[in-house]
């Protein structure tokens, strides 16, 4: 590519791209009828991804990697290939939940492998079909691609050993992106205990968005996130939320701003609440 795109595009900059370019259109809806929602309408030519099957590799114990581990390179290649994407192709993604599902977890993993050219569809469906955009139920064809020559994960991570060797370190910062009920411990839907990490801080991704569930303008997120971060390093930034997918919200939200990317926690709170490791609750 000549020059950067937005990670974040607009839903009448989708539509004009629909009638007059050619894009990989992706519906990464991940709640329990996501699939059949899909079924039954979704935007006209998107193609359906799976992020339990094909954006992580579950283990039946979720003490190991957590609720989301990170597929191997190999496999994650082998699902572009199968999804028709190329290193060429323009990917546009979008879920039912502002981005805030999958949609910015499979953003991160393409970028992660080195993808440019990705997006993540601001406001998700329901902002593409206020604006025009055809939907429909009809089966999409799908043209396998070659392999994908992917060899790492490119953007940084960080391991469970070392959140706790860092998370105490004034030179380093540990963001949890949940809701501020599930950080304080007030509630738990999901994880097996309830509570945070010691001294983590709560940065909600909820707070990346405005009323509208749209993504708040790149130069307030940049003055967010620069409080935030104070004068900490970004490789010394890790963010997590609770199976490693929401976390990459906050993680798109920094992109947007134009700020460098910090690390992913991907084992997040599920992991870490599963490994006996020190909890709190409270604020």
């Amino acid at each position: 590519m000549s020059r950067k795109i937005s990670p974040i595009i607009q839903a009448t900059e989708l539509l004009n791209l629909y009638q007059t370019g050619s894009i990989v259109l992706v519906d990464a809806s991940n709640d329990k009828h996501a699939r059949h929602n899909y079924n039954e309408k979704h935007l006209d030519g998107a193609i359906f991804i799976d992020t339990n099957i094909q954006l992580a590799d579950i283990k039946e114990d979720a003490s190991i990697g957590g609720r989301h581990p990170l597929p191997t390179v190999e496999k994650f290649s082998q699902t572009l290939s199968e999804l028709g994407i190329a290193e060429k192709s323009h990917v546009i993604i979008y879920d039912h939940q502002n981005g805030s599902n999958a949609a910015a977890r499979f953003w991160w993993m393409l970028r992660s492998v080195g993808h440019e050219k990705v997006q993540v569809l601001n406001g998700g469906f329901a902002t593409a079909e206020k604006v025009g955009f055809p939907a429909n139920s009809n089966e999409v064809q799908i043209k396998k691609e070659a392999p994908y020559k992917i060899t790492e994960w490119k953007l940084p991570t960080a391991d469970m050993d070392e959140v706790e060797r860092v998370v105490q370190d004034n030179d380093h910062i540990v963001i949890d992106v949940r809701d501020t009920n599930r950080f304080k411990g007030l509630t738990e839907p999901i994880d097996l205990v309830a509570g945070h990490i010691p001294g983590a801080i709560n940065v909600p991704f909820t707070t990346n968005l405005n009323d509208q569930g749209l993504f708040i303008p790149p130069g307030e997120l940049k003055k967010k996130y620069q409080e935030v971060f104070g004068d900490v390093k970004t490789e010394n930034i890790i963010v997590h939320c609770g199976s490693g997918v929401t976390a990459c919200h906050t993680l798109l939200a920094v992109a947007y701003a134009g700020m460098e990317i910090p690390k992913l926690y991907v084992g997040s709170w599920s992991e870490w609440s599963r490994n006996n490791k020190t909890i709190v609750t409270g604020s």
